[in-house]
């Protein structure tokens, strides 16, 4: 029961705004940094207001080439290219696996579930070593392959899609089984439909975990055809480490943050509706 008090909508208000400010304020500094040029943020006083050379900025970062730095286009790309196949790849091994796991009377069933929920527990940043050194040995480094196969395997989305499969009535199978519909049918053309909200927001969460990606991408590409924004962010700011161009940087980081959030902004109904039916 929620009891509806002044005092208590007044509080939770200020700290619903103190969080929001706690979490937009380094997003606003950002930008703020964005729009000045390198005298000002050099002076060592970080200006709270935005200035008048955010174009200027952002077309320094997108048309020169900084030493040690890959073109800001081909970053976008790999970054777009290593989002897209780690979103896609998670997906539609997650939705084939809970499929099988759930839709599938096979021994060790449950055992399967278990073993894919554990890995849970062991994520990339842990078994990091052992994952460089298969990728190396099969000779991926450097290359699209190496930077998202090792990253596609979703026990998150595996567990997602099993618990929505499994709020699905028996009936609606046994239907589709008496009007003819084989497994690959009643895949398709009913499971498929009914999972287009969880899959969407899936896609939301999925892109901004692999475009974010920094560790990964540092440790199997030495190659600049194959850096990442994240990767040529912190080489910028390393590069510059004796004249540092604090405005240039912080226009990439803007530039970097534009993509996931216009992902978030256009499927937001989307993603909203697809958490909470996944949660029935």
């Amino acid at each position: 029961m929620v009891e509806n008090r002044p005092f208590l909508t007044v509080l939770t208000h200020l700290f619903l705004i103190a969080g929001v400010i706690v979490v937009i304020f380094p997003v606003y500094i950002a930008v703020v940094a964005a729009t000045h040029g390198p005298l000002a943020l050099s002076s060592g006083a970080m200006p709270m207001l935005p200035g008048s050379e955010l174009i200027n900025n952002i077309m320094q970062v997108l048309t020169e080439t900084r030493r040690g730095v890959a073109p800001f286009w081909l970053m976008a790309w790999n970054s777009l290219m290593m989002a897209v196949l780690i979103t896609v790849g998670k997906i539609a091994i997650s939705i084939i696996s809970a499929y099988a796991i759930v839709y599938f009377r096979f021994p060790g069933r449950l055992l399967v579930f278990w073993l894919i929920f554990i890995t849970l527990m062991l994520p990339v940043e842990v078994r990091i070593i052992p994952t460089f050194k298969v990728v190396a040995d099969l000779g991926l480094l450097n290359s699209y392959a190496g930077l998202t196969i090792p990253l596609i395997a979703s026990a998150t989305a595996t567990f997602l899609f099993r618990q929505f499969f499994m709020t699905i009535p028996d009936e609606l199978m046994e239907a589709a089984r008496v009007d003819g519909a084989g497994p690959m049918k009643f895949f398709r053309d009913i499971l498929l439909p009914l999972s287009r909200t969880n899959i969407a927001a899936l896609c939301v969460i999925l892109f901004i975990y692999g475009w974010m990606q920094y560790l990964w991408p540092l440790l199997v590409t030495t190659d600049p055809k194959y850096y990442t924004l994240m990767m040529g962010v912190k080489r910028m700011a390393t590069v510059a480490d004796s004249d540092p161009q604090w405005n240039i940087i912080m226009a990439a980081v803007v530039l970097a943050m534009l993509p996931p959030v216009l992902i978030v902004i256009f499927m937001q109904r989307l993603f909203v509706k697809g958490l909470v039916e996944t949660e029935k």
